[in-house]
């Protein structure tokens, strides 16, 4: 054998023995911030929940906390992430007015008391908001909050004087005696009710359903990748079934999303008492399958058009449109840009994930 043919067979050798370089996973980013419904993703993270369902299908999903909750969402909505944690009405006044096709993939759970007004001092009513300075994230659904409490209240918002806080600050401002009332969400409004003396003359117990609080993907990425959805869905509820466990195991997990927000364990647990949590995905199927969507969504949305928030127009459901599973459309059917679409929730509560 030439030294020639004997350079070339080993050459081959080595070409059909050498191992195959392996493509990197496709990488998801999915946000959040802090609050009692969406710690079980810090937790699921950390606990490499999120990396067992993202193995299972052969991708990477990164889960990265952003302390400013409107922010993050801005941020979804410029495209740094995948998906993002909001409530439905900000899911369509911000990716969704602002031209983001986005789909609520999950239904984690509906404020029951979570979000609320306080009047400074003690024995007001809501009657007494007449006149007064109220501290929220303005446009937010704290903004929302104030519209349904000023309706039971027979008041027009002309009849308060609304002062823009952010989420960050409002604590800090409302304890330094700034405005005569706040409207904010846990634990924010838990830490202002431990140190200051107020009443509390609102909360959206009064409004069941109307305050959902979800995981948002956008819709793109969800249709070309199903793949993320589905390990985000698996991963949600296997977290949210330890979650709600009476047990020892499911005291530790909501002890561990206690310390990282920065609370005590008993604290904690009274913030999830003031939220319907859907603890395993058929309550949130037979939440989302209800039929009541539609009407709270109509709603939410002639609050969002009435303060400009789908445009100055006023018509703004003229502009775009809200789709929900089983073909029912609010707004223009030809623009959909926000989607309640409960497959994947379905796959989770058929076992089938």
């Amino acid at each position: 054998m030439s030294l020639r043919t004997l350079l070339t067979a080993l050459l081959c050798t080595a070409l059909l023995t050498a191992p195959v370089a392996q493509a990197a996973p496709k990488t998801f980013k999915l946000c959040w911030s802090i609050f009692a419904g969406w710690m079980p993703w810090g937790y699921a993270a950390e606990q490499g929940i999120v990396k067992k369902w993202a193995d299972k299908y052969g991708i990477d999903i990164q889960v990265q906390e952003v302390p400013d909750y409107v922010g993050s969402i801005e941020q979804y909505a410029a495209g740094q992430f995948d998906a993002c944690t909001m409530t439905n009405m900000d899911a369509l006044t911000i990716p969704a007015a602002g031209g983001v096709d986005s789909t609520a993939l999950i239904i984690g759970d509906f404020s029951n008391g979570a979000d609320a007004l306080l009047l400074r001092g003690a024995g007001k009513s809501i009657r007494d908001l007449k006149g007064k300075t109220v501290l929220l994230v303005e446009h937010s659904v704290s903004h929302y909050l104030l519209s349904r409490a000023l309706e039971w209240a027979l008041l027009e918002e002309s009849e308060v004087t609304i002062e823009h806080v952010s989420d960050t600050e409002i604590a800090a401002a409302f304890l330094a005696g700034r405005g005569d009332a706040v409207i904010t969400w846990n634990p924010i409004l838990a830490e202002i009710k431990r140190k200051a003396e107020v009443s509390q003359v609102f909360t959206s117990n009064l409004i069941p359903g109307e305050i959902l609080d979800l995981t948002v993907v956008d819709s793109q990425t969800l249709a070309q990748h199903p793949e993320f959805g589905r390990a985000l869905t698996g991963a949600w509820f296997e977290t949210q079934r330890l979650l709600g466990l009476p047990t020892a195991a499911g005291r530790e997990a909501r002890a561990k999303m206690a310390a990282a927000a920065h609370t005590s364990a008993e604290d904690f647990e009274a913030q999830l008492n003031t939220l319907r949590s859907f603890y395993a995905p058929r309550y949130a199927l037979n939440f989302a399958q209800t039929g009541k969507l539609p009407d709270l969504m109509q709603r939410v949305a002639h609050f969002a058009d009435a303060h400009g928030l789908l445009g100055q127009s006023g018509q703004g459901l003229s502009n775009l449109g809200i789709a929900f599973s089983g073909e029912q459309t609010l707004g223009n059917a030809q623009r959909i840009l926000l989607r309640f679409d409960h497959r994947y929730m379905q796959l989770a509560s058929d076992g089938a994930l």
